[in-house]
């Protein structure tokens, strides 16, 4: 049996997750119930930079930290807030929100564009180097 294409998997989360555009997260950023969750790699946050007030969940870990049976759960996704997670250019993200789903987390997106969509929004960014 083949492998199923990468992209048609974030095509089809795509289709059946709910994505924020970058400009509405920038005016939302600020607000107490809207978080967002930077997934990428901490290498990308040191090179490109980061969001600030963006929480960074690393992508290998989000089910665990998320699943409060789990000993790595983080407090923080048991707060009543609108998490929206991001990395480059949504298609992680697009994985990571709908596999969340299935987990039975709610009140989740993706931000569209990931962090190159922010950054083209003109969103702020701190850090960063190379």
């Amino acid at each position: 049996m083949p492998i199923k294409p990468a992209f048609d998997m974030v095509k089809e989360a795509t289709a059946v997750i709910e994505t924020i555009a970058p400009a509405d997260a920038i005016a939302r950023m600020n607000e107490e119930d809207f978080l967002l969750v930077d997934i990428r790699d901490p290498r990308e946050l040191e090179r490109e930079g980061r969001i600030p007030g963006a929480f960074h969940a690393p992508r290998g870990m989000l089910e665990f930290w998320v699943d409060p049976a789990s000993p790595y759960f983080k407090p923080v996704f048991a707060e009543k807030k609108k998490f929206v997670f991001f990395c480059a250019a949504a298609g992680r993200s697009a994985l990571s929100v709908r596999t969340l789903q299935e987990m039975g987390m709610e009140n989740i997106a993706q931000l569209g564009e990931g962090f190159s969509g922010w950054k083209k929004a003109g969103g702020p960014v701190e850090g960063g180097g190379a």
